[in-house]
């Protein structure tokens, strides 16, 4: 067991899966001698050689096209989008081509196939360097979407994302990095995706979350319980496919629910999670479901004070439960 961070997860997780199968590659913008824009890729160059560790062009169409023609032809690619920002040029591949690809074949092919990219704020990255991007591409049937928030989450999940046989969208919350550390086993070991966890019980209301949310949580519910508020935080760790029947059983259990994520309240994923807790769990409910999310404008400002008032924090979160809480 060891001490890491989210970034040294993702490269542990990057190596120990390349050692173990010669037909996992990675490919990518500056992933090679540099070890890529964050580092998670340093050291594999050096190890696996430029056949396996593929410094790509600009052209992140051009990167998840080639990505989906090898995994069509054995190989399982890993490949980087530096940002999530930049991930849409590749959209008609991964909609039209990697989506689509068991369903249109009638299961005579497969793509296994991770797309992996840093998303979200928090680091004063403005416009261009900030989105969050897992509500598009949830969108897509045939389509995975994964979001880890602790080091060994992702690890196990980004494993699981390799040898998963259908392509995965695996967003890492870059605001955590450097920040999040955790133990992580060394040896291999996977999560299934597609599994909530509940990363604190609690019995009077319900936080669910994912990515750097996780932690706003966890702080505000450590807030709360000062307040004899018992606040249960719900990591859902994906958001396609999501783990309905974790959902249900904390529902059940607090009757009452706050939704958090920093993408956009509008069309977010807290608005379908909302809906399915309406729908399925209504006889449940002891007061409305509560979504904290981003603002629907443009982008995320680069200004310090004006990203922190875009993201939620952990006042709004504590806000949200007391008003729910009927206090």
């Amino acid at each position: 067991m060891a001490v890491l961070n989210v970034l040294q997860a993702v490269n542990q997780a990057l190596d120990q899966e390349m050692a173990r199968d010669e037909r996992v590659i990675l490919m990518g913008e500056d992933i090679g001698k540099k070890g890529g824009v964050f580092r998670t890729t340093v050291g594999l160059h050096l190890k696996y050689g430029d056949a396996r560790v593929i410094d790509t062009p600009l052209n992140e169409l051009g990167i998840v096209g080639v990505a989906i023609g090898v995994s069509l032809h054995g190989l399982r690619p890993v490949a980087e989008i530096q940002f999530a920002d930049y991930i849409h040029p590749a959209m008609d591949q991964i909609v039209n081509e990697a989506g689509k690809m068991r369903y249109r074949s009638g299961g005579e092919f497969w793509c296994p196939l991770v797309v992996r990219a840093p998303y979200g704020g928090g680091i004063h990255g403005g416009l261009y360097h900030s989105q969050s991007v897992e509500a598009i591409y949830a969108h897509i049937p045939g389509v995975k979407v994964v979001v880890p928030s602790t080091p060994y989450d992702t690890k196990g999940l980004l494993i699981s994302a390799i040898r998963d046989d259908d392509p995965v969208i695996f967003l890492e919350p870059k605001w955590a990095y450097r920040r999040i550390r955790g133990e992580v086993p060394e040896e291999l070991y996977t999560i299934p995706i597609g599994q909530a966890e509940v990363k604190r019980a609690g019995d009077n209301l319900t936080l669910i979350t994912y990515g750097a949310m996780v932690h706003r949580c966890l702080e505000a519910a450590e807030r709360l319980a000062g307040e004899g508020v018992s606040a249960e935080v719900l990591d859902l760790r994906s958001v396609s496919p999501i783990d309905w029947p974790a959902v249900a059983k904390s529902v059940e259990k607090t009757s009452k629910v706050v939704i958090v994520h920093e993408d956009q309240k509008f069309g977010g994923i807290g608005a379908e999670v909302a809906a399915f807790i309406s729908e399925e769990l209504f006889e449940n409910l002891d007061g409305p479901i509560i979504r904290v999310a981003g603002p629907f404008v443009p982008a995320m400002p680069y200004n310090q004070a004006l990203e922190e008032t875009y993201l939620p924090s952990v006042e709004k979160i504590v806000a949200a439960a007391r008003r729910l809480a009927g206090y």
